[in-house]
């Protein structure tokens, strides 16, 4: 639930604009609350008409049957999602500060960018887990896996047999390499 209310609050989060459906892009949020499927249709400008990518394209959003009753669910996500979005108005009047809106986003061309810098490569978000000790160990099993993979990586290259970390998907799939059982 936290991440849900999170992805679809953060355009009010970060001043963006003031409620939810205010924001001019896709809303998975209205989709499904509405179960109602999302539809992309292709773009002119990089595709060609006659090329294999389809005219449109659906999706549709469910809760999975293992999270419980998918109404009482909906109804869950609209309460957060209107909790959130009454704290950050509360928090804009505290501070005095507004949000960019509807329309001034959608006067951007796609093509800007910011002119500020921000700090880039501190953070390699790969793990989310509530528990510390959960993202930890997660952590070190990644570790532990990347480490397996180099070696293994280096001695296929050298031409000698070797036996890949299991979680190698694509040298799997199409070098047909072994797995370490």
């Amino acid at each position: 639930m936290r991440k849900l209310v999170y992805v679809a609050t953060n355009p009010v989060k970060d001043r963006l604009v003031e409620r939810v459906h205010h924001w001019p892009g896709v809303n998975g949020l209205a989709a499904l609350l509405t179960q109602r499927p999302l539809n992309a249709t292709r773009p002119r400008h990089f595709f060609r008409r006659d090329g294999a990518m389809p005219e449109v394209v659906t999706l549709q959003l469910v809760l999975p049957s293992e999270l419980g009753d998918p109404e009482q669910l909906r109804a869950e996500l609209r309460q957060q999602v209107t909790a959130a979005e009454a704290a950050a108005a509360a928090e804009r009047r505290r501070t005095g500060a507004g949000v960019l809106g509807r329309r001034a986003i959608l006067r951007q061309s796609w093509r800007d960018a910011p002119a500020s810098r921000e700090p880039r490569r501190t953070l390699r978000p790969t793990v989310a887990a509530r528990s510390r000790w959960a993202r930890i160990e997660t952590l070190l099993r990644n570790r532990e896996f990347v480490l397996a993979y180099r070696e293994a990586r280096d001695r296929w290259i050298a031409g000698e047999v070797s036996a890949f970390p299991i979680g190698t998907y694509y040298l799997r799939r199409f070098a047909h390499v072994a797995l370490a059982t």
